[in-house]
């Protein structure tokens, strides 16, 4: 008995599972279209062997780290490298062995669902992970890493990835990208633009932000039409790398449409340090307007994750810096937030922006009404806390009624986590399959239409949202 209930997540009526199980059957070894993540391109680029399972299971995953520091397993014993340069486990064994004996804490949660299906179908582990085992999954997995076809490229292939975005700042030179370009190597890594570090004035160092988007532009970003015309540049030179999408992590879903000169006088208050009260917030919702005129001319899909309060932890953000498993959902508006950009843009069939959500109050209030109207809106599939079964099959009973299906972009897997990629989206159909059984069980759906909107989901709706 392995470590995989083949029927997990389907239907418990059985004339429901296994319609499920047959819908799936279809979708099952589709491609894998990632739209938006944050792999490394470094690691299609080298192709080196990755470090020690500790390396590729633990250190990078804040889903992993923040369950086991919630228990009181400091960061730095499980080798999440320190910002302050203090101390931090650097013994990879050390570090999987703590990992290991804590493995009980995930039960029940997506990653726990994830790491099973990595562990089994990625690297033929078919024990459960315990403190007794710890030892055989590491030499396990050490020896994998090893051999030529659990190198990056080869996981990729065999993976079945048809294409993936990684997220690359706005200040990014794209050197991996451009050495996969011209390494021949045929898989397709795209940069995602991400420009939080020269739109957030609140974002560290922003003003010296400005100075080097300038120089490597040769615009004038001391000024609103050149710093405008730095972003079309560099727009324009990451859609030279393949990219297809921009991608905006906000506090809020606020956006702004000002006069052309109220947005120059509040861009000069911020870009001389006399920023009100206000202005920070207001600049960030104006920069979302000003991005989806970009992308009707560029064609760059915009994306929007907001509601999330970044680094709640003010100790942890001091000593280990961003990223590190303490963001934490916010009450979001968008029926409000988003009115200004839809007013200026909103109507435009030819433009595509993709809202993510981390409140799910608003699913049904808020979310799938507007994207059920408005041509220019797509809702993005659950996210980070909601990525999850349950927040998956909330995310369709919630919206489907009101937005439908086609107005949603089927899955995106948001990760760092590279062999938890096939995972995810196995999860994502399974879920998708179960719902639309359902569907079909209930007399909501013909049943000569469920597969054809398996494969959308799956894949389709996807590739075509992202233009890939």
């Amino acid at each position: 008995m392995g470590l995989l209930d083949p029927d997990r997540l389907f239907p418990i009526e059985p004339g429901a599972r296994g319609l499920a199980r047959d819908l799936y059957e279809t979708v099952r070894g589709l491609p894998i279209i990632s739209p938006h993540g944050h792999t490394d391109p470094r690691w299609y680029a080298e192709n080196a062997p990755f470090p020690d399972p500790a390396q590729l299971f633990v250190v990078p995953d804040h889903y992993v780290f923040r369950m086991l520091c919630s228990q009181g397993v400091p960061l730095a014993a499980l080798g999440v490298p320190r910002s302050d340069g203090g101390p931090t486990e650097t013994d990879g064994r050390r570090i999987w062995h703590r990992f290991a004996e804590n493995y009980h804490l995930l039960r029940g949660t997506p990653s726990r669902l994830w790491l099973d299906h990595t562990f089994e179908t990625v690297f033929g582990l078919d024990r459960r992970l315990s403190a007794e085992t710890a030892d055989h999954y590491y030499d396990t997995i050490a020896g994998c890493l090893a051999r030529p076809e659990f190198r990056p490229r080869a996981l990729f292939e065999r993976f079945g990835i048809e294409a993936i975005s990684t997220t690359d700042g706005a200040l990014d030179d794209l050197r991996w990208h451009a050495a996969i370009r011209d390494s021949g190597w045929p898989g397709r890594v795209l940069p995602g633009y991400r420009p939080d570090t020269v739109v957030d004035p609140d974002f560290e160092g922003f003003a010296g932000n400005l100075d080097r988007l300038g120089e490597i532009t040769g615009c004038d970003t001391g000024c609103w039409a050149g710093y405008l015309e730095a972003h079309r540049a560099r727009r324009a030179f990451f859609k030279e790398y393949g990219c297809t999408s921009s991608d905006h992590g906000h506090p809020t879903a606020r956006t702004e449409n000002l006069a052309p000169a109220e947005a120059e006088a509040l861009f000069d208050r911020i870009r001389a340090g006399r920023a009100g009260s206000g202005d920070a917030g207001a600049f960030r919702g104006q920069m979302l307007t000003e991005m989806a005129r970009m992308s009707l001319d560029d064609g760059l899909v915009l994306q929007i994750h907001p509601g999330s309060w970044r680094n709640h932890s003010a100790e942890t953000h001091a000593r280990f810096g961003r990223d590190k498993g303490f963001d934490i959902p916010t009450r979001t508006d968008f029926v409000g937030a988003l009115k200004p950009l839809l007013d200026a843009v909103g109507m435009r069939a030819d433009l595509t922006i993709v809202v993510f959500m981390l409140d799910e109050t608003t699913l049904a209030r808020e979310l799938a009404p507007l994207a059920g109207v408005y041509p220019a809106l797509r809702l993005g599939p659950p996210w980070w806390f909601f990525d999850s079964p349950e927040g998956m099959r909330r995310f369709r009973e919630l919206t489907t009624e009101t937005a439908g299906f086609y107005n949603t972009v089927g899955f995106n897997d948001d990760t760092r986590a590279f062999c938890s990629i096939p995972a995810r989206h196995d999860m994502a159909r399974r879920v998708d399959c179960a719902w639309l059984a359902t569907l079909v069980a209930t007399g909501r759906l013909a049943r000569d239409e469920a597969p054809e909107l398996a494969r959308e989901l799956a894949h389709d709706l996807a590739k075509r949202t992202y233009r890939l």
